[in-house]
Formats: structure tokens, C-alpha cells, sequence
């Protein structure tokens, strides 16, 4: 018998990859706007850090660029156009499943209640959903990207645990980051197995589990893995 009620799943980095080339995507943008490049998009994820600031999908990376195109000296250069050709490139449609994605997914779905709760809006998680021929997957889908707070605040979580019908104690959330999955969970009062990327240190943010592939989730789940 299972431990958990429900499990809750992050969506970007857990069950899924982006396969888009981001080089091409990042200074394609530039091509197409003819704006000489600056920076690498290393350096636009690095201030795009964090939830979005705004929902206007433009204006965000507007502002990335901007501060990208200060750092390189370039604060003169046409960002607005770079930012809109970056935009009109986005495939978000370009996404696959993570190994042991659809195994976790079945586990999961096995005498629990099954959610989704991601940090990205509607408009462009149902996209990567429907790409993934998950929309059908869950039975509670929370954008957080949406609501006025998102992870690692406990909003998300909050509504989620509460459309499943659950006590927070008896769902598990599954998430690859530390920042926004680990300590988001941990702070709504949710257990949660970690997805590490890579080699990555947990630090302090001490999950409650770690599980270095979804096929391990079953041992979790079961009771196999303290």
C-alpha cells in the first residue's frame, strides 16, 4: 500500500526536455531583426532567473534583452526587435518526454490521485501537453504561470493539493528544481522527490527524497526507498 494520496508533478525538466535548438533560436532572433549579436542565451536565462515579472510574454524578454545588451555595452541596440523575432521563434510545441516519464506516469497513476502543477502559463504548457500526448493525464492541472503567485511560493501548491481533495501531507511532489520544486513543497507542506539535473549538491534544501531517474518513483512510492 502506498504512502501517498496523490502525487503532483512539475512539468519542464521533470517529465519533459525542451528539444529546440536554443542557439539557433537566440541569435536566429538576431538575424531576423538585423541587430548585431551580443551575449549568448547563457546570458539571457541567467537575468530571466525566476518566475516571469510580467505576463506579457514580449515585454518579459524585451527586458531580458535589455539588460543583456547593457551588460555587453549595446544599450543603444534595437531590443524591441530582437525580443519580438525571439518570441515568433518559440516552438513550444518542441518538447519530449524525459526517460522513464511514462513509467512514472503509470506508477503514479496506480491507487493515487494525479496532478500537474507547473510554473508556466496556460497558453504555453498546453501546448508541450498536447505535444506530449499528456493532456489527458492528469486529473488536476495548475498553471501557475497564471496566478499571481508562482513557485516556490505555496499558492500553486496550495490550489493544487485542494483540487485533488487531498491533505498536503499525503501528496508527494516531484520536481527537478531545488529553488522553486524543493523548497516551494517543502514550505506548503508537501513531501518531495527531487529529480536531480546532473550531478547537482541538494545543499540545504534536504528533499525528502532523491530519485536520479522517474523509473525510480515505484520504490517511493511503495515504501521501498525511506
Amino acid at each position: 500500500m502506498s504512502r501517498f494520496d496523490a502525487v503532483l508533478f512539475d512539468l519542464d525538466g521533470t517529465l519533459c526536455e525542451n528539444e529546440q535548438d536554443v542557439e539557433h533560436l537566440y541569435f536566429g532572433a538576431f538575424e531576423r531583426a538585423e541587430v548585431e549579436p551580443f551575449g549568448a542565451p547563457s546570458d539571457l536565462w541567467a537575468v530571466l532567473e525566476g518566475p516571469p515579472t510580467t505576463p506579457d510574454e514580449f515585454e518579459y524578454y524585451r527586458e531580458g534583452f535589455r539588460t543583456v545588451a547593457a551588460e555587453h555595452g549595446r544599450a543603444e541596440a534595437d531590443v524591441s526587435a530582437v525580443a519580438r523575432e525571439f518570441v515568433d521563434g518559440i516552438d513550444y510545441g518542441a518538447v519530449s518526454l524525459l526517460g522513464g516519464a511514462e513509467a512514472a506516469l503509470a506508477d503514479a497513476g496506480v491507487g493515487h490521485r494525479v496532478g500537474l502543477m507547473t510554473n508556466g502559463p496556460e497558453y504555453r504548457q498546453s501546448v508541450k501537453l498536447e505535444a506530449l500526448g499528456l493532456e489527458d493525464a492528469f486529473e488536476v492541472v495548475v498553471y501557475a504561470g497564471d496566478m499571481e503567485r508562482r513557485k516556490p511560493h505555496t499558492d500553486p501548491f496550495d490550489r493544487a493539493v485542494e483540487a485533488l481533495g487531498v491533505d498536503a501531507s499525503a501528496t508527494l511532489y516531484v520536481g527537478n528544481s531545488l529553488k522553486y520544486d524543493v523548497a516551494g513543497a517543502r514550505e506548503a507542506g508537501l513531501p518531495v522527490a527531487w529529480y536531480p539535473d546532473g550531478d547537482a549538491d541538494p545543499g540545504s534544501y534536504d528533499p525528502d527524497y532523491v530519485v536520479e531517474s522517474l523509473a525510480e518513483l515505484a520504490d517511493v512510492l511503495d515504501g521501498t526507498v525511506e
